[in-house]
């Protein structure tokens, strides 16, 4: 079965030791995202990048290779990110969030 349209992404960058209640951030991000009953959610993580504190860090340099860039992509409706995105607010104090529109070509394995 395959479903086309319209949808949202939101893409979530937060470094990989950020945390919510002794828990990783994006865990907790991808727990919520699941108990709003969103579409899916996929956890990237970076292997080099930069954010706000402009510091580098890096895989390739042992003592620089904690904080790594983690991604957290969410594909769903605009009606469903418009839902999710205020736990959001109570969950990131210091990350970049980004939505944009995409065109969805689903493919659904089980019924």
């Amino acid at each position: 079965m395959k479903t086309e349209g319209p949808a949202e992404r939101l893409t979530i960058f937060v470094g990989e030791t950020d945390q919510h209640d002794h828990k990783p951030l994006y865990t907790e991000i991808v727990h919520r995202a699941h108990a709003a009953g969103l579409a899916g959610a996929t956890v990237l993580r970076g292997i080099e990048g930069y954010g706000a504190s402009n510091h580098v860090h890096t895989v390739r340099i042992l003592r620089l290779s904690e904080d790594l860039p983690v991604v957290v992509v969410i594909v769903d409706t605009a009606e469903h990110i418009d839902a999710f995105l205020p736990q959001l607010d109570d969950l990131i104090t210091e990350g970049l969030v980004v939505r944009e529109p995409v065109d969805v070509v689903k493919y659904v394995g089980r019924p």
